[in-house]
């Protein structure tokens, strides 16, 4: 037997491989879908099933174009609704792949198809639980992103409950657990950076298992601090329940490279975003006027999702030089397929060619502070997330966090200085790049986020855990 575990950083999401005696089935597929197809024709086996654990919100699947591509049968738990084929499979119904097996367990909660697959090798012996998120390390998933008006938040939080204690914790200590995601998906509140580990040993430190939380307990911990799901989620739970365009056919269109004249005509044209993918140094020291920042090198796919409000913008690129595929492949991994091509040179192109340049000033967490204390900076913003905010901020800089970030330029004066922080400098240059192409004409990046921050001298500001600065 070979298992695998393929884990996405962007998207903190793990995918898996298993074969044996011939066969082989893909767990939770991503949609550029060929590295499966190149494990199993290395391994001389046959992709037999395609196991959704339920439908991902914060992702598109590759199960479909998966399926068409190998004839795999595509397989989801019970409740499961689609516009494709798919085997519906029961409770406990069983599934060999060479001499190994699979069984479904369906453990609502988190969605009412959500499912885990329990694994047993040649002998029979229990030897791992692939849990979608049903299971984190360290948490388990929310319970409100499939609730409807005859369904709850703590209607589904008490399904979860059950779902743990009956189906899953029975189970033996010496399983792993293999999740969906880990730290940094919005699919949990507080995931471990680990991305497998022994049932037994979640039993002893999960905090979702421990057996003294009653029911009511658990509903209240599981429904109290979830922030917003990001915008994008709706949208790629539709997708996976519908059959979307070929990855080939995004990426072919995607990478298209486009001649000076051609991309300026489509970046004035107000129908196209142009999306800067460079580093945060290099978009702040020059960029096309207008044009957002979301880097790559950062979490790029789950920030597109959440910023970039219609799923089917026209979207047209400045990358790094060979990075095109992967920009156009990450994009379309949370199903935003309407790339139409690339600036063939990138920046440096629209910078020789004399065309307007615009750019973000840069600030030291030092010169930051000291702003502070002289009061020569009167207009500062963090734009981390509230549970960040909450640990730990600067009592006079007030919090606009990016997630919001086109409501919150909204209220800022267009003719004021801000200087804008996060947690490490990637955040707060996406947060000025919006603000400037929406007219917010003075935005200052401070260097190094709050990290560096904290690091500095502090004289008269104060920093602390808690909204109450009064303490």
């Amino acid at each position: 037997m070979i298992l695998e575990q393929y884990y996405t950083k962007c998207l903190a999401q793990g995918t898996y491989y298993i074969s044996s005696n011939g066969e082989a089935a893909i767990i939770d597929p991503l949609r550029e879908v060929q590295q499966y197809i190149d494990r199993a024709e290395q391994d001389k086996v046959a992709i037999k099933y395609i196991f959704l654990t339920h439908f991902h919100a914060d992702f598109v699947s590759g199960h479909v174009d998966l399926a068409d591509k190998t004839g795999a049968t595509i397989v989801i738990g019970p409740n499961a609704v689609t516009s494709y084929a798919f085997a519906k499979a029961a409770h406990l119904q069983t599934f060999t792949i060479g001499g190994i097996s699979l069984q479904l367990l369906h453990t609502p909660g988190h969605t009412m198809e959500s499912s885990c697959y329990l694994l047993r090798d040649e002998q029979g012996k229990e030897q791992a639980l692939f849990t979608g998120d049903t299971l984190f390390i360290g948490d388990v998933g929310r319970p409100d992103l499939a609730a409807k008006s005859e369904l709850s938040v703590d209607d589904l939080a008490g399904h979860l409950y059950h779902s743990l204690r009956d189906l899953i914790l029975p189970l033996p200590d010496h399983i792993i657990v293999y999740p969906a995601h880990g730290a940094g998906s919005a699919c949990g509140k507080n995931m471990s950076a680990e991305t497998s580990d022994t049932l037994g040993n979640q039993k002893k430190t999960n905090y979702a298992l421990a057996p003294s939380l009653s029911k009511k307990d658990f509903i209240k911990e599981l429904t109290t601090g979830i922030e917003p799901p990001p915008a994008y989620f709706p949208k790629n739970v539709w997708m996976n329940k519908g059959v979307n365009s070929s990855i080939d056919e995004v990426i072919s269109r995607g990478i298209t490279p486009l001649k000076l004249a051609a991309f300026k005509a489509l970046a004035e044209d107000p129908e196209y975003l142009v999306l800067d993918v460079r580093s945060p140094q290099e978009y702040t020291a020059g960029s096309i006027p207008g044009s957002w920042f979301i880097g790559l090198d950062g979490q790029f796919a789950p920030w597109v999702g959440s910023l970039i409000e219609n799923i089917d913008q026209k979207i047209i690129l400045i990358t790094p030089e060979g990075r095109e595929k992967e920009t156009v492949t990450r994009l379309a991994r949370v199903g935003y397929d309407n790339a139409q091509g690339y600036l063939i040179g990138g920046f440096s192109t629209w910078k020789t060619s004399g065309f307007e340049i615009s750019s973000i000033e840069n600030v030291t967490a030092q010169g930051f502070i000291d702003g502070l204390e002289d009061g020569s900076i009167k207009n500062p913003i963090d734009t981390r997330r509230p549970g960040e905010y909450e640990s730990g901020h600067i009592c006079s800089v007030p919090l606009h966090t990016l997630s919001l970030v086109l409501e919150e330029v909204k209220h800022l004066n267009s003719e004021k200085i801000y200087h804008i922080h996060c947690a490490g400098g990637y955040r707060s240059v996406i947060f000025s790049s919006i603000a400037k192409a929406n007219g917010i004409k003075y935005a200052v990046n401070v260097e190094g986020g709050f990290g560096a921050i904290k690091k500095t001298n502090l004289k008269n500001q104060k920093i602390v855990a808690t909204s109450n600065c009064s303490l």
